[in-house]
């Protein structure tokens, strides 16, 4: 049995993928990622940055980030301590599902990481205290390519679970999306 497991999201290019446990009297070995696994759906792209957070209020939103080609980048979330609410939100132009989110719980006991496509912006909600994330990344940080939208955006409708208690100076400058945004071009 394969280590790793793919599911589809409604979203196409969202997946959710399971890590499977071996486990013994010592605990448990898990493989986060595996490119035999993984790497078509990676493309031509290798992981150039793995990123830790630790977030420490329930209740407290980061996001909603993105990055623009040619620093557009896959990304493989998961979830080492606590329980977050994970949200991409679709920004791939053209697309079907344009503007729209899924979100997934990632916890330390679901076993679960969400990898998220180019054209993606991503966001989490701490729903317990002290949660910590690991992010895998296609592309390395450029602070000239990165942009944001605000996650209290009405247009976005995320219907985020908890009261949101805390978010950066930086999230909460976010703009709104406007009615000439046409998407990120992924070209």
């Amino acid at each position: 049995m394969s280590q790793l497991v793919l599911h589809d999201t409604p979203i196409g290019g969202l997946q959710v993928i399971e890590r499977c446990l071996i486990t013994d009297s010592r605990g448990y070995f898990e493989r986060l990622f595996c490119q035999d696994t993984l790497g078509f759906l990676l493309k031509d792209k290798s992981i150039r940055q793995i990123n830790h957070t630790l977030t420490k209020n329930g209740g407290a939103v980061r996001g909603l980030h993105f990055q623009h080609m040619p620093h557009a980048e896959i990304k493989i979330v998961t979830c080492l301590k606590g329980k977050v609410w994970d949200v991409a939100v679709d920004l791939r132009k053209g697309s079907p599902t344009f503007l729209h989110y899924h979100a997934v719980l990632l916890s330390q006991e679901n076993q679960q990481s969400y990898l998220i496509p180019e054209g993606f912006a991503h966001g989490f909600q701490a729903l317990s205290n002290d949660c910590e994330m690991l992010y895998l990344h296609t592309a390395d940080y450029s602070e000239i390519f990165q942009y944001s939208l605000n996650a209290v955006d009405p247009r976005l409708a995320i219907a985020w679970p908890r009261l949101i208690t805390e978010r950066s100076e930086r999230d909460l400058n976010h703009p709104m999306v406007t009615d000439d945004f046409q998407g990120v071009d992924l070209l």
